[in-house]
This record gives structure tokens, C-alpha cells and sequence, in this order.
């Protein structure tokens, strides 16, 4: 699209023309966009047609029409975080990372739908109503960023930026075939967005392949675009594989699709071998004696004043984080630097750790439970699972599409490296990209 743009074989205005007619198109079944902004982005196509007719084309996000996770700040619009709680007064300022998208050239066409305050796995908890799933109108595209993931999994934009606390950038990328990153924690700025857990809060892109990831994240880290990637590093094309734990709960056809992508991967010359992560059964208690406490101590205000607003499963989760011990508090916290220690540990000589991201295919709504090898577990802890431990730690963890189920439905792939790290991440994930859907037959 970059290319079309700068040549003049298409217009700014055309581009963003389609992205419209697509959202009026597809998105009152899909409920992705909670505020479409149609006049700001055609008066930004104008000006963008304008500068690059002078010569004065920015680069390769000049002109692409993406999306923001209503959580984030743009300048002139509320940021509603899909409840009835929020003050609906318009924003001062963009976020920074909404204004260095900007500066890039980006075109903003709208804010999307989310699970209320970013605190769930599905998009169905919402002011707004729930996101649907592009494929299945009865299934979840995912969580929190739902209508991120919808958005460009429908071409309604190009490219989104979502937030991820438990891996809610890497959950609907997953569900709905995307590329989704959370950079290194604090790697990005989180100025103008709206917290859920600051110690575990992270923001990133939603794009459909690893460049356009790569584009996106070093925009919105407020670098050039024009240098070009380029390699970080020489990749060794080890991966190490956390078998332990993370393969205990995963649903057949998920286990099916992630193992054929693995045989794909060591076809292509890639060295798979098992790599546990000491201590990850611990995970899930570390997460959850971080997230309810901080997330309880962000909401307390609201919480007192507006509780009956919320909706019922976020306000509940917010009232047990008001019964978490300061001590069970500490506690995680020493459980999080050993947690942080055993993935570097795992991590050791290889350029990254492999394994699903989701261990389901996208939920169907409005369900509870999953059942998983004759066992039933909640979707909420189900769909966490696998992404939240490295939030916990930091590292820098992404999720590629790696095939389809049986039932048609998308699979994730995800990668971890190592902490400050991202750029060597995203080229791990575009030679693991290439091995996996670009391979020539021989």
C-alpha cells in the first residue's frame, strides 16, 4: 500500500475511502469501532495527498489508515475504555505514541472496541456490546483488544495499536490471524492511556504481517522509518521450546496446528529443542497477586463512587483485588524476579522461545468454561495461560499465525526474547514468517 501511495498509483483519499466503506460495510455485525472518525481522516487524506504531490512523503506509514484501542488517547475524542464509568469529556492531547504515529504520517480512522478497561479475554464485557469474531459471529475475536484485532483482520485499517497486560495484544491476534506485539516492558511509552496493571501494562501494534510490526513499533518508539530494519544480529536458528506446563491444557486442533508448524519450522533449517521455564506453575498465582491489587488500587475512586457502573465480571475482579494481602502482594513480587530469572534462563544460547499463543481457538461467546482433554477450565484462566507469564517478566513476546485448525479457525505461534530486545524478536518472527508461508516447493 506504502508503495502505491508514494508512485501516485493510488491517493491517500482513495485508500481511506476504502477503509470507510469497509467499517459501513462490515462493522455493524462486528461492533469493532466504538467512534469512527470520518471527517478528521478525510481532511488528513487531503493533506497527506497534498504533501507527498509537493514531494514531501514522510515514509512508509504516510497515509495508511489505522486504528486505536479506545484506551488510548487521541486529541479531540473521549477515551470511553468501553464503559459507562468513564468521563466522556475529549482528550487534551494524543497519546505519544498516538503522536508519533501521526508524525509518521498515519491516518487515524477510528477508536475500537475492548473489553471494558482492558480487564478480560474476550471483547464481550463492553458499553459498546461485545466484538464479533470476522469468522464466526457467535465466537470471540478475543481480548482485550478486540476491535483492534477485528479491525485489521477486516481490512476496516491497515494496522492497529492495542495494550496488553496478560496478553491481550497477543490473545485476539492469535484468535483472529494476526501479527501482535508486546514489545519489552516500558519499552513503549504508556503516557495517555488508561492503566490496568502499571507494573504489567504494556502497548503495541496489531498489523497482518511482522513488517508492518516492524513499521508500527519503531514509529511509535519515535525512530526513523527511512534507515530501513535491517538486521540486528546474526540469528542462530535455535528455538527453545517450553514443553513443561505450557503444552499440559491445549486443545487437539491447536496442538495439531502448532506441532505442523514446528515440523515446517525444522524443515527450513530451524533447530527445535525442549527448554522448560523452571517454576511456571507458579504463573498464574504471580499474575494474579499482581494484577488484582494494582488494578483494585488504579480503580479505588471509581470503584467507591461508580461501582454498580461497571460491568459485572470487571467490577468483580476489581473487588477481589481489595482482599489481596500487602503480604501476598510482596510475595509475587519476589515470585516475578524469580520467574524473570528462569526465562533468561530458558532463553539461554537460542534466538527465542517458541510455543502457542492461545491455547484454544477462539472461544465461543458468551461461554464460561472450556473443556480441554475431558477437563473443564474457565476461559478466563484458559486463555491467559500461555501469554501472561512474560508480562510478568517483561520480555518482549509476539504472535504470528502459524495455520488453521480443522474448523478453519486461526492458530498463533508465539515468540519470546530476550528483555530490551524487541528488534532481534521481530527478526527472529519475520525468518520464522518466511520459513512458514514462504517457503518455495521444492
Amino acid at each position: 500500500m506504502a508503495a502505491a501511495i508514494e508512485s501516485g498509483e493510488v491517493s491517500v483519499r482513495e485508500v481511506v475511502e476504502t477503509a470507510l466503506h469497509r467499517i459501513e460495510t462490515l462493522d455493524v455485525g462486528l461492533n469493532a469501532f466504538t467512534l469512527v472518525m470520518h471527517n478528521s481522516a478525510r481532511v488528513a487524506a487531503a493533506h497527506a495527498d497534498t504533501e507527498i504531490a509537493a514531494g514531501r512523503y514522510r515514509g512508509p506509514l504516510h497515509g495508511i489508515p489505522i486504528s486505536i484501542k479506545d484506551l488510548i488517547d487521541v486529541a479531540g475524542v473521549p477515551t470511553t475504555a468501553a464503559s459507562q464509568v468513564t468521563d466522556r469529556s475529549p482528550a487534551g492531547a494524543d497519546a505519544p505514541v498516538v503522536a508519533r504515529l501521526k508524525d509518521a504520517g498515519a491516518i487515524l480512522i477510528g477508536k475500537c472496541n475492548l473489553h471494558e478497561f482492558a480487564f478480560g479475554t474476550t471483547g464481550e464485557d463492553s458499553a459498546f456490546g461485545p466484538t464479533r469474531h470476522p469468522l464466526d459471529a457467535n465466537r470471540s475475536p478475543g481480548g482485550s483488544s478486540s476491535g483492534s484485532a477485528v479491525s485489521v483482520a477486516t481490512g476496516m485499517a491497515t494496522a492497529s495499536v492495542g495494550t496488553d497486560t496478560g496478553g491481550s495484544i497477543r490473545i485476539p491476534a492469535a484468535a483472529c490471524g494476526l501479527v501482535g506485539l508486546k514489545p519489552t516492558f516500558g519499552e513503549l511509552p504508556g503516557d495517555g492511556i488508561v492503566p490496568l496493571g502499571p507494573s504489567l501494562d504494556h502497548v503495541g501494534p496489531l498489523t497482518r504481517c511482522v513488517a508492518d510490526a516492524r513499521l508500527m513499533f519503531t514509529a511509535m518508539g519515535g525512530a526513523s522509518l527511512s534507515a530501513g530494519s535491517g538486521q540486528t544480529t546474526p540469528l542462530t536458528r535455535r528455538l527453545g521450546c517450553p514443553r513443561p506446563y505450557f503444552f499440559d491444557q491445549l486443545d487437539d486442533g491447536v496442538r495439531a496446528t502448532f506441532e505442523q508448524a514446528l515440523e515446517r519450522l525444522t524443515d527450513d533449517a530451524w533447530t527445535v529443542s525442549t527448554s522448560p521455564i523452571r517454576h511456571a506453575r507458579d504463573t498464574a498465582t504471580v499474575c494474579l497477586h499482581l494484577l488484582l491489587p494494582e488494578a483494585a488500587a488504579v480503580h479505588a475512586s471509581s470503584l467507591d463512587r461508580h461501582g454498580a457502573t461497571y460491568t459485572q465480571g470487571v467490577r468483580l475482579r476489581l473487588e477481589m483485588g481489595r482482599y489481596v494481602l500487602a503480604e501476598d502482594y510482596a510475595r509475587a513480587q519476589r515470585g516475578r524476579a524469580v520467574l524473570t530469572q528462569t526465562v533468561d534462563d530458558a532463553l539461554g544460547d537460542h534466538d527465542a522461545l517458541v510455543l502457542p499463543s492461545l491455547a484454544i481457538p477462539a472461544p465461543r461467546l458468551g461461554a464460561d468454561t472450556v473443556e480441554i482433554a475431558g477437563r473443564s477450565g474457565s476461559v478466563r484462566n484458559v486463555t491467559l495461560r500461555l501469554t501472561q507469564l512474560f508480562n510478568a517478566t517483561g520480555h518482549p513476546a509476539m504472535s504470528i499465525p502459524c495455520g488453521l485448525t480443522t474448523g478453519g479457525l486461526p492458530v498463533g505461534l508465539q515468540l519470546v526474547g530476550r528483555r530490551s530486545h524487541t528488534a532481534q524478536l521481530l527478526d527472529v518472527a519475520e525468518a520464522c514468517e518466511q520459513s512458514l508461508f514462504l517457503q518455495q516447493p521444492t
